[in-house]
């Protein structure tokens, strides 16, 4: 037979939820060009070339060019460009080209670590892709046919079935339902299910609580529906529940980098000059100096921070996305994981696995009731398979996991009236074993609703309420149970038979903790990161979860009270609360912005739409895989699964890769400040340079190629206990310290230089002296300032081993006389086994005195 309603259009325009808030289904289906027996197989073709696939909107993956740039755009990669700059100005293209050869490397590095990190997602959201049921049609006049088409296939039109366990694909109008309870956690952050009816007068409602529609980023947990979809793709309330976000605020690591970076532009912006005007002052030197004043800043930069930087933070993500499943999708992140001192996260799916587990069972008087629990159990076990269900509902399932069905079975079923929302209870009529001629109503469902039907005087149903109310209270969930007997009957059973009950007791359930959640948390209490819990649930399901858990919830804050609060005041209230309940998306990016204007690191996992907000203002977004894609997109790290541990191991990551390039900065820093530093003293001393541009390149470039064995080290276990953050402050105060004890050392060898070869007269000897011992110096504080265990590692003693090794054989080359290198006597080979004895003495105490920054 004809489609009544085959003439329509071939492409509407999909309807949002919003438009169709007035329209009745009837309407809605003649405005989308469809009908309640699907589109054809052409139809839908046609439909997916004009509205494209139903996929949220995606950012596109950039270009290598771009990445490129991006990689580029850190204020440390700009200062080294500049300094190249200048170096070509000079003349200096040695110089010139080992920095833009280096700041290359850093780039290629770090976009393609992003570049991998990327590859790895997609292979991993290949895993996860779901189908949906369809109705469709080979011609007009065909009957429909339900098959399973991919998700991104969907287009508006489409009829769809929804049974328990299905993802919403799309914005839908439900035609008919059955008992159907939808999860709108990913959207509302509310973990209760919601129940949805078919409408044939809608009540206006454009919010997510309509109950006669089902948004995309829901799960069915209950019943069966069909319904016509509405919306696809970019057109879904779940795409445009969400603004886009502006810029990110800047990270932890971001505000580190710009912080190193700003003290050595200052020192560089000094030194310069200063060794310009002191040689113009002293010796009477002009211009000639320039090339060596600019050698003098390279030397006080640390050229290979980029490359090492790159290379710590690619070798870790690349080792924990092998080991433990962990994307890092931009690099920078893994180091602000290790910098983490609070990670905040919902209690929903991560804490708990968002399903119920039976608590207790007791009767009127508040005693253990076994019985009740078994009570309980029967009329699970009977409603289910009386009434025709697919599953039974959350609670149902953990009745039925707590007791054995064995003991359901002994009764005799007779009939059921299934759950529904306005009763708010279901009622299994059964024969009990041995009793002949009497049937037993059992009765279980909302408290209200069950008192209500039982025989009970004014005050013992209020205290009965009153203690329902106390358990609740302790952030339980609970059902009444009651039962009646009627005589036996052959008429059926209905909602009016429910009356004159005998009330039996409560059961109680509270949320099934993750397996995993309580080793995490005693974990993170052992790195130093503390946990925020922002929950859209009750104040005191959050707390009893946590306290289930081993944390202390302290007071908990309803967020709506947080309204009022400005910043400042919420800064503080984060500051010592542990649980926020009932969040929105704007409480949960608030308490995250005010934790970091407290100085904190903050992490935060979320992986539904209302986390976006608190996702973007964090130092690092975390999204297990399961997460729903505008959200994965929008993460730092992707979790294959969403294990806490996980999330230990990438804290430890981060933390070793941390670890690692602070010890890069510590050696470097200290051992270039330390030859600056004595740099300008020779230079005001004696008659000549005391290195010349070439010589100072040459050794710039054996320190820091040796360096990059710093990837390779392991950060003692102390260090990974506590939150590995770059903090400017500390640094200076470091590098200072260490920085003049290396200049000491540099003087002393200057003076062994004078005793032994007469450097203040001979050029030659003074630079190659001063060459060997630099090499040495700082092959010495790659072993002793690094945090690294004890001993060192093999990669890191081999390469500390072959710089000595050059600064000692250099000179006695071929190679070393074309740099203007010589060689010396063997009595300067023992004063400086001297000095170094000393420097290594003296560097070992202070290290153990003075703790690291």
């Amino acid at each position: 037979m004809p489609d009544r309603l085959a003439a329509r259009p071939a492409s509407p325009t999909p309807l949002p939820g919003t438009a169709v808030h007035g329209l009745t289904p009837l309407q809605v289906l003649r405005a989308l060009g469809t009908s309640p027996r699907g589109l054809t197989e052409d139809e839908a073709a046609v439909r997916l070339g004009v509205h494209g696939p139903n996929t949220l909107p995606a950012r596109r993956a950039p270009s290598w060019p771009l990445r490129l740039v991006r990689s580029a755009r850190d204020p440390f990669t700009a200062v080294l460009l500049a300094l190249g700059v200048v170096s070509a100005v000079v003349a200096s293209w040695g110089t010139a080209a080992v920095i833009v050869t280096l700041v290359t490397v850093s780039c290629v590095l770090r976009a393609h670590g992003e570049h991998r990190a990327e590859q790895a997602m997609v292979h991993l959201q290949d895993l996860v892709a779901t189908t949906v049921s369809v109705q469709r049609r080979a011609r007009p006049e065909d009957g429909p046919r339900v098959r399973e088409v991919p998700a991104d296939e969907v287009v508006p039109g489409d009829v769809v079935r929804l049974g328990p366990g299905d993802l919403v694909p799309a914005d839908v109008r439900l035609l008919r339902a059955h008992r159907l309870s939808v999860d709108q956690s990913e959207l509302t952050g509310e973990s209760a299910p919601v129940a949805k009816e078919a409408c044939e007068t809608p009540d206006g409602d454009t919010s997510f609580a309509r109950r006669d529609l089902c948004f995309q980023g829901s799960t069915v947990t209950a019943g069966s529906a069909a319904g016509v979809v509405v919306a696809t793709g970019a057109g879904t309330r779940f795409a445009t529940a969400y603004a886009p976000a502006g810029r990110r605020p800047p990270s932890a690591f971001d505000r580190s980098v710009n912080g190193i970076s700003w003290v050595l532009i200052r020192f560089m912006l000094l030194t310069a000059p200063l060794v310009l005007m002191a040689n113009a002052a002293v010796r009477g030197r002009g211009l000639e100096t320039l090339p060596f004043a600019v050698a003098v800043a390279v030397g006080l930069t640390p050229e290979m921070l980029p490359v090492v930087v790159t290379t710590c933070l690619t070798r870790g993500a690349a080792l924990l996305a092998r080991a433990h499943g962990v994307i890092v999708r931009r690099p920078p992140a893994l180091h602000d994981l290790g910098a983490m001192d609070v990670l905040c996260l919902d209690k929903t799916g991560t804490l708990t696995q968002d399903l119920p587990e039976v608590l207790d069972a007791v009767d009127a008087e508040g005693c253990p009731a076994p019985e009740v629990l078994a009570l309980a159990a029967v009329n699970a076990w009977w409603t289910l398979q009386l009434a025709d269900l697919p599953m039974p509902d959350a609670l149902d399932a953990a009745l039925l996991e707590s007791g054995d069905p064995e003991d359901a079975m002994a009764y005799e079923a007779v009939a059921a009236v299934a759950f529904d929302p306005g009763r708010r209870l279901s009622t299994a009529v059964v024969r009990a074993p041995d009793v002949l001629g009497r049937h037993l109503l059992v009765v279980k469902g909302a408290v209200e609703s069950v008192l209500e039907r039982c025989v009970l005087d004014g005050a013992e149903r209020e205290r009965l309420l009153g203690e329902a109310e106390r358990l609740a209270g302790t952030g339980v969930r609970i059902l009444a149970v009651a039962t009646g007997e009627r005589a036996a009957r052959d008429r059926p059973y209905g909602p009016a038979d429910e009356r004159g009950l005998e009330f039996r007791g409560f059961v109680t359930f509270h949320d099934a903790l993750a397996p995993s959640a309580a080793e995490a948390l005693a974990r993170f209490a052992g790195r130093g990161v503390d946990v925020r819990i922002l929950t859209g649930d009750h104040p005191a399901t959050a707390a009893r979860a946590c306290r289930d858990l081993g944390l202390e919830p302290g007071e908990v804050v309803d967020a709506r009270s947080i309204d009022g609060l400005g910043d400042g005041q919420l800064a503080q209230l984060a500051a010592r609360t542990v649980v926020f309940a009932r969040c929105g998306p704007e409480h949960k990016a608030r308490v995250v912005a005010a934790l970091r204007e407290h100085g904190r690191t903050v992490g935060f996992l979320g992986d539904g739409v209302n986390d976006l907000p608190a996702l973007h203002t964090a130092d690092v977004g975390i999204c297990p895989l399961t997460g729903v894609g505008v959200v994965r997109e929008s993460a730092d790290v992707v979790l294959a699964g969403k294990h806490l541990t996980a999330i230990d191991e990438a804290i430890a990551a981060g933390r070793h890769a941390g670890g690692n390039i602070a010890s890069y900065l510590r050696i470097t820093l200290s051992s270039n400040l330390g030859n600056v530093i004595a740099m300008l003293a020779a230079g005001l001393l004696l008659p000549f340079l005391p290195m010349l541009p070439t010589q100072v390149l040459v050794q710039n470039l054996c320190f820091d190629a040796a360096q990059l064995a710093l990837a390779h080290d392991r950060p003692a276990r102390r260090h990974l206990a506590r939150p590995t953050a770059l903090r400017p402050v500390p640094f200076l105060r470091f590098i200072t310290g260490f920085g003049l004890l290396g200049s000491l050392a540099d003087l002393a060898t200057f003076a062994a230089l004078a005793v032994t070869a007469s450097a203040t007269r001979d050029e030659g000897a003074f630079h190659s002296g001063w060459f060997t011992e630099n090499l040495l110096t700082q092959a010495l504080v790659m072993l002793l300032l690094r945090t690294g265990t004890r001993p060192a590692p093999g990669p890191l003693r081999i390469t500390a081993a072959a710089l000595a090794a050059v600064g000692i054989l250099l000179p006695l080359t071929p190679l070393g006389t074309t740099l203007g290198l010589q060689a010396l006597p063997p009595a300067y080979y023992l004063l400086l086994a001297a000095v170094l004895t000393g420097y290594a003495v003296a560097l070992r105490w202070l290290t153990r005195r003075r703790r690291q920054p």
